[in-house]
């Protein structure tokens, strides 16, 4: 995978397919802490201690379609190139919470790519789902929850393509204006 927003896309899909109705992304950047983490956290069906331990193996899967389960292998070891850490936490019908976290300016830190592209295809691709974007960069904050849009839009479904449109700009221009008043980028 080319950029880190790739990975999280990826762990979200897993997350529904375990039952998550609400899922929550946060993308911290801290240049003075010279730090990027990444949290993933659903109310999914949770792993049992085995399937904890074994889901870091990028041959282990439990898709019917026989893929390998590569997210989590591959974003533990994007962190760890980076002289980062990684943390997966879950517990069986609680949820799960993983915590990748990089050296932000490590050589060898992938990208955080489009973030508001690929929440808009999580958005589309689940509508069902309630999702909250948090990211932070060296203090400022952009968050969006889309129970909450949900609720504004009422009989509009959030997947109708002119919501949708307006999502991906909100998305891209929050996190645009972070990179502006903090500087840099997160690229």
């Amino acid at each position: 995978m080319d950029d880190l927003s790739l990975h999280i896309m990826d762990i979200v899909e897993n997350s529904v397919r375990a039952g998550a109705s609400r899922i929550h992304v946060g993308v911290e950047v801290s240049r003075e802490a010279n730090r990027l983490r990444i949290r993933i956290a659903d109310n999914g069906r949770g792993m049992t201690q085995e399937e904890k331990s074994r889901c870091e193996d990028p041959f282990y899967t439990t898709k019917a379609c026989g893929r390998t389960g590569l997210g989590i292998a591959l974003l533990k070891q994007s962190a760890l190139e980076a002289e980062g850490s990684f943390e997966l936490r879950s517990e069986k019908g609680t949820g799960t919470e993983i915590t990748a976290e990089f050296r932000y300016d490590h050589i060898d830190r992938r990208p955080l790519g489009d973030i508001a592209r690929s929440f808009y295809i999580l958005i589309a691709a689940f509508p069902h789902v309630d999702f909250i974007l948090t990211h932070e960069r060296d203090g400022g904050v952009f968050e969006l929850d889309t129970a909450e849009i949900k609720k504004e839009l009422g009989d509009i479904p959030i997947h109708a393509p002119d919501v949708l449109k307006t999502l991906r700009r909100h998305i891209a221009e929050g996190i645009r204006s972070l990179e502006e008043n903090q500087g840099g980028t997160d690229g």
